[in-house]
């Protein structure tokens, strides 16, 4: 199993004809994602060779939609152009929309999530990696050969920290591994990972990847405690950061005591998460969890 992602999972690329749409669907197709179509008005009719592939290039999401049955888009554009791609493939009604761009107006961000939200749409990003259920699907910047499909279920804030927990854990393989990006808005939270991974019955330890800024962490520490049985293990990234400093992500703000690395992991272990200090000690405790099962 995997959650939001699977080898039945047709997917369209928005962008597939610019430099990054054609440079990552090239990946995608080569990692077994079964691509079905690209969205440009302006080259629709077309088809792009991607070596022994042929994508036909549609004028409209919905017209890709009509003619492919596609359930997921993935999207590479601008991030001024970015809202009006989210809106045209939450109108056209595509389940999940996987939105790779950084820079993307918190205020664009904040309308497409609430429209998506009111359409049943599920976005995931922007400012992300994308998501991988290995050796099924892979949709967005996620290199494919770290890992193979297994029992770890990843949500991350952190492209680069995703790929290295996927490195680290890769004997054991993942079931889905998902970035869902560091913006202060975003369209699929940890704790909507958590609950897919919970109700997935091939997931049998959920890693979890924050950092600081907010209060995130702290909301899915609750939710943990709450309502999740599997075992869960812990990162936040940003324990050597200065206070009242922003850094690398746009969430990652930290004023006073709230939202700072030590407040979400004492958050976190008072849910019985076991959280490292640093990314192979997270790993560590995960590996301890896994040999142990």
């Amino acid at each position: 199993m995997a959650i939001f992602l699977t080898e039945a999972s047709k997917v369209i690329v928005q962008g597939m004809t610019g430099s990054e749409g054609t440079k990552h669907t090239t990946r995608m197709l080569a990692s077994g994602t079964n691509v079905v179509g690209g969205v440009n008005p302006r080259k629709a009719g077309t088809t792009q060779s991607f070596g022994d592939v042929d994508v036909p290039v549609f004028g409209s999401v919905a017209e890709a939609i009509e003619k492919t049955g596609a359930d997921v888009s993935v999207i590479f554009v601008p991030p001024a152009h970015t809202k009006g791609a989210v809106v045209e493939a939450v109108d056209a009604g595509i389940p999940l929309a996987v939105i790779i761009t950084e820079g993307v107006p918190v205020a664009d961000t904040a309308e497409f999530f609430s429209y998506a939200q009111e359409k049943g749409v599920r976005l995931i990003g922007p400012n992300c990696p994308g998501l991988i259920s290995p050796g099924k699907s892979n949709v967005g910047i996620i290199p494919a050969d770290i890992t193979g499909p297994g029992k770890v279920g990843l949500v991350s804030k952190s492209g680069t920290l995703t790929y290295q927990m996927m490195y680290e854990l890769r004997d054991f393989g993942f079931s889905t591994a998902i970035g869902i990006g560091g913006d202060p808005i975003i369209g699929t939270t940890h704790i909507d990972a958590l609950a897919a991974f919970e109700a997935d019955p091939e997931t049998e330890i959920i890693v979890m990847i924050g950092e600081i800024g907010g209060d995130a962490e702290e909301r899915a520490a609750a939710y943990i405690q709450a309502n999740v049985t599997k075992p869960v293990v812990g990162y936040v990234a940003g324990f050597t950061a200065p206070e009242g400093k922003t850094m690398g992500h746009a969430g990652a703000i930290v004023s006073g005591s709230s939202g700072t690395a030590q407040a979400k992991k004492e958050a976190l272990e008072a849910a019985g998460v076991k959280v490292g200090k640093t990314p192979s000690e997270t790993a560590a405790l995960a590996r301890e969890l896994l040999t142990r099962s």
